[in-house]
């Protein structure tokens, strides 16, 4: 076999060696901690009632999740780069899963506010912690496909929580009303998780025992020829100096807000608009989660195959502003209004894979583990604005379109503001001159 032939031989099965350890399991943790972030979305079906819970009331505690989770994201992130992802990714489903277990005992709108508080304080650092880890065991040039993996844990949680989350709306186990047991069962796999955390990821390639020796400098090589172009922007400083880094926290902020606004106000949605019953109800809200999975899929594979992100995103979330605006004028039909819900889902979801594969063009090292805290930090104070946003215009208005044509702008404000960034050619020739 020629030197040409064995190199890429090693190459396909170190990197699948890898795919099919890491993936998987990273996307099992992810859907897990997404479920236990949005079910509130499905057990507000029935709680609003139980707790005589306003809807501004609602988004305000919807959202107050990120206030502490956007806390702690910086830490966390950088944790994972310079001390262990294992142990801190164990250490945070263990905390999370305690406290959305407990979320299944609240009896009031202020226990509410403190426990999504604390689940959000107790979540930190997660997301853009395995982010981090997964760039340390994927090259640049796959990384957009396995984001993509990764993140289609979004769409699934929610089309696995949908369902779940209907069945059990109708159960009273125990004399407890089935939205408590919502949270009590979704949690309780964190904590089992967080304990297999510890036995079954590896730190980094270097530590990775069930690589072939080959295999781990085959990883590692590559992995340093990513970052040859970023020579001096590795110091976690450098993250709060960049540019580009700043502006993906301004773009990041206002998808968020049409992501979680969507996302946490959907069920409540659906209900207004079909007047289904709660089964029903959580399983159209389900649908618009199969078109993100899909748009996901397709975008993360299109842009590494063109290398290209920016365009992948901006359009990505335009669709999704025009799915979301036109939803506004179809809200008394069911068909064409879910359809166009599916088309936002399409939208909103699917830039997701392309934009987390641009912070690690633009900085390295300590400063992309800074730069996704930074990013997923701040602009997830978009997770509070978008649902308090929507709750409070509902409360005013008494129906769910000024709020869907918010979202929509905040949508299309990110679509059109991703692409004022550089390309990644431009980038790297500006570093090859400086140096």
């Amino acid at each position: 076999m020629s030197p040409e032939l064995s190199e890429n031989a090693l190459a396909a099965r170190t990197r699948r060696k890898i795919a099919w350890r890491i993936i998987p399991f990273t996307l099992l943790l992810y859907i897990v901690a997404f479920i236990d972030r949005v079910n509130v979305g499905f057990a507000k079906l029935e709680m609003s009632k139980d707790l005589s819970i306003s809807e501004e009331a609602y988004g305000i505690a919807a959202g107050i999740f990120f206030i502490g989770y956007s806390l702690l994201e910086i830490p966390g992130s950088l944790l994972v780069e310079r001390w262990s992802a294992r142990l801190w990714i164990s250490r945070i489903m263990l905390t999370w899963g305690v406290i959305a277990v407990a979320m299944g005992f609240i009896q009031n709108t202020h226990q509410f506010y403190g426990s999504r508080f604390l689940l959000g304080m107790a979540e930190a650092g997660f997301f853009p912690g395995l982010l981090v880890y997964l760039s340390h065991w994927f090259r640049e040039a796959d990384r957009a496909k396995a984001i993509a993996l990764f993140m289609a844990a979004v769409p699934l949680s929610n089309m696995f929580a949908g369902p779940l989350s209907g069945k059990l709306l109708g159960v009273h186990w125990l004399g407890l009303a089935g939205w408590r047991w919502i949270f009590i069962c979704e949690g309780f796999p964190a904590i089992i998780l967080g304990f297999l955390v510890l036995k079954y990821l590896t730190d980094r390639p270097s530590k990775a025992t069930w690589l072939e020796p080959e295999e781990r400098d085959w990883i590692t090589r590559e992995l340093e020829k990513d970052t040859r172009h970023l020579a001096g922007k590795h110091h976690y400083s450098e993250a709060f100096k960049n540019p580009q880094v700043l502006l993906l926290v301004i773009i990041y902020f206002f998808g968020v807000c049409s992501f979680y606004g969507l996302g946490l106000w959907l069920p409540s949605m659906v209900k207004k608009l079909s007047g289904y019953n709660n089964f029903q109800v959580t399983i159209l809200a389900s649908l618009p989660y199969w078109a993100a999975l899909a748009s996901m899929l397709l975008l993360g594979w299109s842009s590494d195959r063109t290398q290209e992100r920016r365009w992948h995103s901006s359009i990505s979330l335009i669709i999704g502003a025009i799915g979301l605006m036109g939803s506004v004028w179809l809200q008394d039909k069911v068909i064409p209004a879910m359809a166009l819900f599916c088309l936002a889902g399409f939208g909103i979801y699917g830039y997701l894979p392309c934009f987390w594969a641009l912070p690690s063009r633009y900085v390295t090292g300590a400063a992309a583990a800074t730069a996704v805290g930074l990013i997923n930090s701040f602009g997830n104070l978009g997770g509070f604005v978008g649902p308090y946003v929507v709750g409070y215009l509902k409360e005013k208005s008494h129906n769910f379109e000024t709020g869907l044509a918010f979202l929509a702008g905040t949508a299309l404000i990110a679509g059109l503001l991703i692409l004022l960034l550089p390309s990644s050619r431009s980038v790297k020739a500006k570093s090859i001159s400086a140096n």
